[in-house]
């Protein structure tokens, strides 16, 4: 278990679990409600109002790998293996690495891997905050903060969730040790699409939950009954080439993004090819920058992480010149530097960088910012 900081200790009062999540429903409230009490840390990530992500610290892996598991007796892109492979890649060094959402990245991952949609990873989503929540209503004494700004922020977001009819369900008392959530049937003309693609949740509409890729609203009808601990459960989604095209499951061809890393220091060099899974990326290390620039030509990278204090050619120098080749106008350039000035941000904008890691990082730092390029 988590040790507690002994400064929190002295915050300690009598908490009203409902009250506060009332008072992050407001559509002005954006952020992160981080409450904290002897046993461990709820963290509950709102965006307008809405749920997005909510955690327990001592229970961070274990509510992800069991509704995987489930989700995987249905899915075929989902392998047996893996909880072994989130292990190895998200939770192995979270102590030492201190990853803010190991585990929403963990989910990232799943998604942009085609394991699995981003449609089931909202209802994967769904799933964890009814767990977390009902964890956190019971909760007596505590302390508590809201952040503005949090992990989440630059990071994909995959559903909006009503945070009202989550604690309604896991209020309800004939839903108790069920796992259900409330759901409607879809118009009847779509209905056929989603029993074929969606079977672990068939073809009904969650009414927790806006789907980002969501069509305007349709008409509805009543809820239906329950299948395997979850209700029918289906959404339309926007394909952006045709409104009633069939969603069809994850492609199992797994990409591997080309990431081309240019620093002088061969130590940074490894210490990004350790950080990433050799599995979903493929990490070259150049110390020459001028010698990278015909690398990045020849290779087209898919991310490039670019120190700024290269010998014969700077990273601004660089940058600018990828942005004037037309095929590289658009390619994530993350500038790193030990350099965390205001002066330096407002160089590394002025060349149109993408974004910023401050040396020294740590892993947690690299898969942020390479997530929120990727995905």
């Amino acid at each position: 278990m988590k040790t507690l900081p002994i400064s929190r200790y002295r915050f300690f009062q009598k908490l009203q679990p409902l009250t506060l999540l009332k008072k992050i429903t407001g559509k002005s409230v954006t952020g992160c409600l981080q409450v904290f009490s002897t046993s461990g840390s709820w963290s509950i990530y709102v965006d307008e109002g809405k749920l997005i992500y909510a955690c327990y610290s001592e229970k961070m892996f274990e509510p992800l790998y069991r509704n995987l598991q489930r989700l995987s007796q249905q899915i075929s892109t989902l392998p047996d293996g893996i909880k072994d492979q989130l292990r190895a890649i998200f939770e192995t060094g979270i102590e030492n690495q201190a990853i803010p959402n190991p585990d929403y990245l963990a989910i990232c991952w799943l998604v942009n891997q085609k394991y699995i949609s981003s449609s089931q990873a909202a209802m994967l989503i769904e799933q964890l905050a009814l767990e977390v929540l009902e964890s956190f209503l019971n909760l007596e004494e505590g302390s508590y903060e809201f952040i503005p700004e949090s992990f989440l922020d630059d990071m994909p977001k995959f559903c909006h969730l009503n945070l009202r009819l989550l604690v309604e369900q896991c209020l309800t008392p004939q839903n108790v040790g069920v796992r259900v959530s409330v759901f409607e049937r879809e118009a009847s003309h779509r209905e056929g699409v989603y029993r074929q693609t969606l079977p672990i949740y068939q073809s009904h509409t969650s009414q927790f939950f806006q789907i980002n890729e969501l069509q305007p609203k349709v008409k509805t009808t009543p809820k239906l009954p329950k299948i395997n601990g979850y209700k029918a459960a289906a959404y339309s989604i926007n394909t952006n080439e045709n409104r009633d095209q069939q969603i069809i499951q994850p492609s199992v061809d797994r990409k591997i993004y080309t990431i081309l890393c240019i620093d002088e220091s061969p130590t940074v060099l490894n210490a990004i090819k350790s950080y990433l899974d050799e599995q979903t990326f493929s990490v070259i290390g150049v110390t020459d920058s001028l010698k990278a620039l015909m690398q990045i030509i020849r290779i087209k990278p898919d991310i490039i992480l670019l120190d700024i204090l290269m010998p014969n050619l700077d990273g601004y120098e660089l940058c600018s010149l990828l942005r004037k080749h037309s095929y590289f106008k658009n390619t994530p350039v993350i500038m790193v530097s030990e350099k965390v000035g205001f002066l330096d941000r407002a160089k590394a904008k002025m060349v149109r960088a993408s974004g910023y890691l401050t040396k020294p990082f740590k892993q947690g730092d690299l898969l942020k910012v390479i997530f929120q390029h990727i995905v």
